[in-house]
């Protein structure tokens, strides 16, 4: 590994009026991020926000991490996609994901399985709708063009728009080893939720055997900048209680599943349990801080450098830093990485 990182920034979900993050964009994209990144749940899309920071910036990427597949037709993400790439003068960088089937199944109405298939689908209609090379048609069963019932009327289009770029960057937020592969197959990047860097060659190094030259592993690490260590650690381990506990069904956790991949199975159990009892203090207890501490960086900046080393040596090329949010951080983030 180069032991060079690329530096972004990842704002998460959009949630109310005063969440406006402009100022903090224009702050990171003068200071050399590279990128800044959004999110959507089942609450606010991941389109408007990165509109309207694109409108107020003019050289930071924009990032979807991630625009979650069952909420749009591939068709209607593709259309999405290309016009803000448009508007924004070609800096969009496109994450999408499967989710769970607990948001797919509960907030959008749709099936949740053969999600591997389904992202391939998903991904080769996208890339028809951009290319322009012919009507877009799809044989397959997720998502089949021209749909074969209805009024019997349907026939293949091709985009009245033409796109700005043929080949936008699509990137997969992944957590399973197959899933994973399939982001190398097929995409240009890679979105990890829970990175532990001196793991993730034991954990996902087959799976990342058939990336192609120059695909980003772009991983979302929590940083603070404090004295106090244990109190940033305590606030890693708030979001793991949720995460570990409570996303997800009890039979089916696939941030349970990671936790149990890098090591700490056992410890995964018991959270999930404590959460689920309605022990949730407990929960929080029984997280390990060398979990907490693995997934992040927090502390002093002599420590995050040093923690910054593993980080440098794995196959992770672009870190999307999420806490920080006013310019002196800011700067201590950006001088850290980038030196």
């Amino acid at each position: 590994m180069s032991g060079e990182l690329r530096l972004g920034l990842n704002l998460g979900y959009w949630q109310r009026d005063a969440d406006d993050a402009t100022e903090v964009v224009q702050t990171a994209e003068r200071l050399g991020y590279d990128s800044v990144w959004t999110a959507e749940a089942y609450g606010s899309d991941v389109f408007t926000p990165l509109a309207w920071y694109g409108a107020r910036t003019s050289t930071i990427k924009l990032g979807t991490s991630v625009a979650q597949m069952s909420a749009r037709a591939p068709v209607t993400t593709a259309m999405t996609a290309m016009t803000l790439d448009h508007l924004t003068g070609g800096r969009l960088l496109l994450g999408i994901g499967a989710s769970g089937p607990q948001v797919v199944e509960g907030w959008y109405g749709a099936p949740f399985p053969k999600p591997l298939a389904r992202t391939r689908e998903y991904v080769d209609i996208m890339r028809k709708v951009w290319r322009r090379e012919e009507p877009v048609t799809s044989d397959g069963p997720h998502y089949p063009l021209p749909h074969p019932g209805g009024a019997g009327l349907g026939k293949p289009l091709k985009s009245i728009t033409h796109p700005l770029r043929a080949e936008i960057p699509i990137y997969l937020g992944a957590e399973g080893p197959k899933n994973v592969a399939l982001a190398a197959e097929i995409t240009d990047g890679w979105l990890p939720l829970f990175t532990f860097p001196e793991k993730i060659e034991s954990m996902y190094g087959p799976s990342l055997a058939a990336a192609r030259p120059g695909f980003d592993v772009a991983a979302m690490v929590y940083v603070m900048i404090t004295d106090d260590v244990q109190a940033a650690l305590d606030g890693v381990k708030m979001m793991l209680t949720l995460y570990i506990g409570g996303m997800g069904a009890k039979a089916r956790n696939f941030h349970a599943d990671i936790v149990g991949r890098m090591g700490f199975a056992d410890a995964a159990h018991k959270i999930q349990e404590l959460y689920l009892a309605g022990r949730k203090d407990e929960a929080f207890r029984a997280i390990p801080d060398e979990l907490a501490d693995g997934i992040s960086l927090v502390g002093p900046p002599g420590r995050i450098r040093e923690r910054l080393a593993p980080w440098r040596a794995s196959p992770v090329t672009t870190l999307l830093a999420m806490g920080p949010r006013d310019e002196p951080t800011l700067r201590t983030v950006r001088d850290l990485v980038l030196g």
